[in-house]
């Protein structure tokens, strides 16, 4: 696609609603990944489901969100 239509399909785009932008981007996002593989989406569910279920059962080593925030900057700036 040239310059001109690309620069013609945004200004129409960004005259959508919100929520019609919002749908557009996601259905693009979606457009963009490539093909799953065979059983990854009941993969997550069953690890979802364990992890939920460890949670629960008081199995889990649970970190507030502050902590975790500031292990993660400890690793980045390790980088």
């Amino acid at each position: 696609m040239t310059a001109e239509p690309l620069q013609r399909l945004r200004s129409e785009v960004l005259a959508l609603s919100e929520p019609e932008r919002a749908e557009l981007a996601h259905d693009l996002i979606q457009s963009l990944d490539s093909p799953r593989e065979n059983g990854v989406e009941e993969a997550w569910e069953r690890e979802i489901s364990r992890r939920i279920g460890e949670i629960d059962a008081g199995q889990a080593d649970l970190v507030e969100r502050t902590e975790l925030r500031k292990r993660i900057r400890v690793k980045l700036e390790r980088r």
